[in-house]
């Protein structure tokens, strides 16, 4: 949908940006689009939830369109979102890979570099160019020998190229952070670590912001969110840890209902617990409602 001479539009060659750093790996990014969102923490603390209403919430801010990235392998995050891949003809990262491999496709377009062979597999196997508001791609469960290298290094090549077509990039990444240990996105605008109630959840926040730093990913903000399990009691320890506490997603058994039924949480009333939770904690984090383009405001003028 919103990849129509996206071959013109990409920076094959894009260099790292230089940025003021805080020593941390805190820096101010540059306000270009395709800033990226990561949202991460251990299994079960409602990760594909959040994303799945931040999507929601910064589609109604008019941020549009989203790329939404399935980096957990359980693959949950799909299903939340409304989109049968299946149903839509498309396949996972991991999936394509395993296709190439096994077909030796690659072996047959000579003169081409790696990246330049696989981008149209991605692009025409892989990419659910959405109706709506949003794209989205999924890593899915590696079906090959060995680490997640490639499949990760085809989802890196991804937002590079690609991500500039999007007004923001938002990751699910999983607890591991073995995707961002191989820095899939070099440059991040906000890192959203959702807890549950377990010092082992404490200790992934640090953990990751850890691996972020030694491995060089940038990035402007790293927040904690308490999941829907979080208890109002933790909330005065998730405050005394060194990055900036937002919240916690209140329950709702509406959520609860949809995933059980595989409906799509992009169908919840918008008055509902979770959703009103999600989206202060998204107005704590700065995100407000995107200014009109100019031929936005020229459009309005001639209506009126």
């Amino acid at each position: 949908m919103y990849f129509i001479g996206l071959m013109m539009k990409l920076k094959k060659n894009a260099s790292p940006k230089s940025h003021g750093s805080d020593g941390r790996g805190r820096v101010n990014l540059s306000n270009e689009k395709g800033r990226c969102i990561v949202v991460t923490g251990r299994g079960g603390t409602g990760k594909s939830t959040f994303v799945t209403l931040m999507t929601r919430f910064l589609g109604d801010l008019g941020y549009k369109p989203l790329l939404i990235v399935d980096s957990d392998p359980d693959e949950s995050l799909a299903e939340m979102l409304g989109v049968d891949l299946r149903g839509e003809g498309k396949e996972t990262i991991s999936e394509m890979i395993f296709d190439i491999i096994e077909g030796r496709k690659m072996s047959k377009m000579v003169g081409m570099t790696a990246s330049d062979k696989i981008e149209p597999f991605l692009f025409q196997n892989v990419l659910y160019e959405g109706r709506g508001f949003f794209d989205f791609i999924a890593v899915g469960t590696k079906w090959s020998e060995g680490c997640y290298c490639v499949p990760d290094r085809a989802l890196g090549q991804i937002i590079e190229r690609w991500s500039t077509n999007y007004d923001y990039v938002v990751v699910d990444s999983p607890a591991g952070v073995e995707h961002l240990n191989r820095r899939i996105t070099k440059e991040v605008k906000s890192v959203f670590n959702i807890l549950d109630p377990s010092k082992k959840s404490f200790d992934n926040a640090q953990r990751t912001h850890k691996i972020m730093r030694e491995v060089g990913i940038e990035y402007e903000d790293y927040y904690l969110v308490g999941g829907y399990r979080f208890t109002g009691g933790l909330e005065a320890e998730a405050r005394k840890q060194p990055f900036e506490y937002l919240g916690r997603i209140d329950f709702d058994k509406n959520v609860q209902h949809h995933n059980l039924e595989g409906i799509s949480l992009l169908d919840l009333p918008e008055n509902l617990p979770a959703y009103s939770s999600v989206k202060e904690i998204i107005k704590r984090a700065g995100y407000k409602r995107k200014s009109p383009t100019l031929s936005q405001l020229l459009s309005s003028k001639q209506d009126t």
